[in-house]
């Protein structure tokens, strides 16, 4: 008697004394797959034996390919029941603790699936974004230095207005290559046109500017190669009170009143510094440290160059000087005095994130 025979038969036994079960029938195949017995052999004997429709071919494939993986346990798997059920208000607590978890964090958190965090996600009106760069990850102590500085700045302005009486100033880097990112249509999937980052150690030239609402004051380039010492930078001091003088000239005997604005950089808060602008009769506008985001120069002029510089090219300092000088003359007057219009706005966004960097 064949193997198919015997087969036959013993599945036709098993009907007579029961109705089969999934489990019964899985038995039935795995007998047939010892016997290699091909799929749609194997399908065709349980179908006989036990009506058409018992079992698909597919579903026989599939178990078929777990017994060539030597895995024979033909039982169902225990399953967790009903999915465990989660408020919105537990998600939402989760997200104000660290809004950077991912989807597979929440839901271990809550002890759901990743699929319903993600639906409930959707449902909320929740979008994933890239997180922004920061100039610096504030200290504690930053984050109190930058509120008390914001909120005693923003006090005495709501006093009186002396933005008027505001000098800012800083250094930039100018390179010669400014390449331009440009966009391409494309087809799906395809990648799109590539533009080298410019290097950071490439041909560039510092850029010291200072500025006012009415304009700019006086600048200077630094030959390849020098950066800003606390000498040099007195010096330039002293070169930018020339310039006022001869700038914003005085009528009468009225005494000026200026303030200077800029960074903690070391050459600005050097002792022979402070004594140069004490001297001048300045006064200097508190500033918290890493607060570029409280800086005229590189929240509202600087950003402005660059713009202006993308997709330029220089050979010489001298071209990046020619190509300055349009830029500034370029600029009116209400350009500048809008940047500096804008420190008590920045001052209150500061007060506002409790002195976190803000959305700008």
């Amino acid at each position: 008697m064949s193997e198919c025979s015997k087969l036959h038969i013993i599945t036709s036994l098993l009907t007579l004394t029961m109705s089969p079960t999934k489990e019964h029938i899985r038995h039935c195949l795995l007998f047939a797959f010892n016997l290699r017995k091909s799929v749609s052999e194997a399908t065709q004997m349980v179908c006989e034996a036990y009506g058409e429709g018992s079992i698909t071919d597919r579903t026989c494939r599939s178990w078929y390919q777990r017994f060539k993986l030597g895995d024979f346990n033909v039982k169902d798997q225990p399953r967790s029941g009903c999915p465990k059920k989660f408020d919105t208000e537990e998600l939402q607590q989760l997200l104000d603790q660290d809004s950077t978890q991912t989807q597979k964090q929440l839901a271990k958190h809550l002890n759901v699936t990743q699929k319903a965090v993600s639906i409930r996600l959707h449902k909320i009106g929740k979008i994933q974004k890239f997180g922004k760069w920061v100039p610096h990850e504030l200290s504690g102590e930053n984050k109190i230095r930058r509120y008390e500085t914001a909120l005693n700045l923003l006090s005495r302005f709501n006093k009186k207005d002396f933005l008027y009486q505001i000098i800012t100033g800083d250094e930039k880097w100018i390179l010669y290559r400014n390449p331009k990112r440009k966009r391409s249509w494309v087809d799906p999937g395809k990648p799109t046109t590539s533009t080298a980052k410019p290097d950071i150690h490439a041909k560039k030239v510092l850029l010291c500017i200072w500025w006012d609402m009415k304009g700019v004051l006086y600048y200077e380039m630094l030959n390849p190669g020098e950066t800003v010492t606390a000498d040099r930078y007195q010096q330039q001091l002293l070169k930018l009170n020339d310039a006022i003088e001869r700038k914003r000239p005085l009528s009468g005997q009225r005494r000026r009143k200026l303030i200077l604005l800029h960074d903690n950089a070391r050459p600005h808060t050097a002792a022979g510094t402070k004594e140069v602008i004490f001297s001048l009769g300045w006064e200097l506008l508190p500033h918290a440290a890493y607060s570029p985001d409280m800086a005229p120069s590189d929240y509202h002029l600087f950003r402005s160059l660059q713009h202006h510089l993308t997709d330029t090219e220089f050979k010489t300092i001298e071209d990046v000087q020619k190509h300055l000088d349009q830029y500034i003359a370029s600029k009116p007057p209400s350009f500048y005095r809008e940047g500096i219009r804008n420190l008590p706005n920045k001052w209150r966004k500061v007060i506002e994130s409790n002195g976190e960097y803000f959305d700008d």
